[in-house]
Order: C-alpha cells, then structure tokens, then sequence
C-alpha cells in the first residue's frame, strides 16, 4: 500500500511518466489509443525510472476538443485493464465505467504509483474508488465544481494547477492570447491566482496535506517570458508550504528557446532536442526542490533528476 503522506512529503524529486491516450496531444497523439501499446509503454516508463504514471484520455494543447466522458472512461479502463498482470481477475463489463482502476496495486510494481489526467468528477470518482492514487486536474478545481469534492470523499493526492480556462475557441491566430496577459508580472499573478484556486478546493474540504501544486507551464502561457520566471522562480511556490509539481515537457517555449539560439532545423527542432531541454530544464527543477517533473522521455529526465538530487544534497 503506497503511504501517501510519504508521497507527499518526498525529499527528492521524482519522475513523472506522461501516458497520453489522446488522437491529439501536441506531441504523442494517437501513439498509444491501443490499449496493449499503452499498457507496455507504461511498462517501459516503469523500467526507464517513472516513479508515478499519468494516464491522460483527453488532450489539453491550445484548440483542442473535448472528448466526451464516455471515450475518456473507456480509454483509461482499456489502459488500465491491460495492465493487469496475466491471470489477474478481471471486473465485469457492468462494472467497467465503475471499476477504472482495479487491482491498481498490483498493476504498478516496485513501488510506482498511477495517476489519472482528468478534469471530470465522474472519470476520478471511477479511478479513485478502485485505488488510484492521484488526481492530476490541469483545471486546478475551476472546470468541475464537484471534482474537488470527490477528492475530498477519498484519501488521494490532489495536484491543483493553475488554469485560467479552456482554451477552445479563444480569439486570434494565437489559441490563448486571451489569457496570457499578466498585469503584475507572470510570477505574481500565477502565484496569487493559484492560491485562491487552493482556497477552493480547501473550501471543498480537500485537506491541505494531499495537496499538490502546479504553476501550469503552457497553459495560458505561450511564450519564454511566461515560463521562465515560474521556472526560476520555483521558490515562491515552494514557501507556499505545498509540493511543486514541474509539467516542462516538450512544451512550446522550448521550441522557442531552441529557435532562437539558431539550433533548430528548417523543420524546427527535433523532438530528441526538445528533450534534451526538458531533460536539462528536469535537472534544474531537481535541484531547487520541486516534488516531481511530468515528462514523455522517463530516461533522459531521470538520469538528470539523479544529478539535480545529488547537487541539492551537497548544496
């Protein structure tokens, strides 16, 4: 049985598997809609170092479209159920909405813990009543009202992430020009905005030490200008008193980074320099204390989060 408070107050930061089920997350859409493939590329996260998996059936890119409940549900039970190990019973097809994550113990070996990407009360209740151990709401409790509820009707981490909104159907060429200005600079108002989401969800009667939080990288947040200063600045979050959870991976400005410093090809960079950045950005996270970093490449971000845990201990 995974000790959740220990989970929570980890004094080296961990790794975070991205397990996107989606026809259209910005970077891995529709690799793993096959439930055998996204079962073993779970498995091959595991082996490479994940200490928890995120397990994600709806893309949140700039523009993309919702996925309807039912498709949200079915994906996760179908990733969750291959992962049973051969000759684990398997629930009945009149408990699969119910049942998401049966048996979630025993699917997640050597300790790793599973998360669940969803901003639905009705997709966390199905996971969390069988076991799961983390709610990960990009929505940081603003999308569904009753998601922070739900959290608080079960022992689970909750990771609050600060949202500002949807982004589909935002004006402009830019999906999220709308919501990225920051009149007191972008440091300030994420970290003020975000604390009244924690407000909320602590008003829903989620207790404060299962709360995780997140300053939403990308989201809201296009541009270099918006990302670095929560990045350098991962401090202010950090004396807020809650664990900083770190989304870096593959995200927009470090395409921008790698463009502007001339590295990029025609075709803009490469996804193995992108991650190369994600990993040194992992590294740099590790170092001034943030809880965990969400990244695609497992590999090449725990071999940077052992050298940033090292560094902090000799600091």
């Amino acid at each position: 049985m995974t000790d959740l408070q220990a989970l929570h107050d980890a004094t080296h930061t961990m790794v975070m598997g991205v397990l996107n089920i989606t026809e259209d997350s910005f970077s891995d859409g529709g690799l793993w809609l096959d439930p055998a493939k996204a079962a073993q590329h779970g498995r091959d996260m595991m082996a490479a170092g994940a200490d928890i998996i995120d397990i994600g059936a709806e893309s949140t890119r700039p523009g993309a479209k919702r996925v309807s409940e039912a498709d949200e549900l079915a994906r996760i039970t179908g990733a969750v159920k291959t992962l049973i190990p051969a000759g684990a019973k398997r629930v009945s097809e009149a408990d699969e909405l119910a049942r998401i994550t049966g048996a979630v113990k025993t699917l997640i070996p050597a300790g790793a813990v599973l998360s669940i990407d969803t901003t639905r009360a009705s997709v966390a209740a199905a996971a969390l009543s069988e076991g799961a151990q983390i709610i990960n709401d990009v929505s940081g409790g603003t999308l569904d009202a009753e998601l922070p509820h739900v959290v608080a009707d079960h022992d689970c981490l909750y990771v609050v992430q600060h949202w500002r909104g949807w982004l589909v159907g935002s004006k402009g060429a830019n999906p999220d020009q709308d919501t990225s200005v920051y009149e007191h600079g972008v440091l300030t108002d994420v970290h003020d905005e975000l604390m009244r989401q924690v407000d909320g969800v602590l008003a829903a009667g989620v207790k404060p030490e299962r709360i995780i939080i997140d300053p939403g990288l990308g989201f809201s947040k296009p541009g270099i200008e918006h990302n670095l200063p929560l990045l350098t600045g991962l401090e202010t979050f950090r004396a807020t008193g809650y664990p900083v959870l770190i989304g870096q991976s593959r995200k927009r400005f470090i395409s921008a980074m790698l463009t502007g410093a001339g590295t990029a090809g025609a075709d803009g960079p490469t996804m193995a320099q992108r991650d190369d950045v994600t990993a040194a950005l992992s590294a740099l996270s590790a170092e001034h204390g943030a809880w965990a970093v969400r990244v695609h490449d497992v590999a090449k971000s725990r071999a940077a989060v052992i050298a940033g845990n090292t560094w902090r201990e000799y600091a």
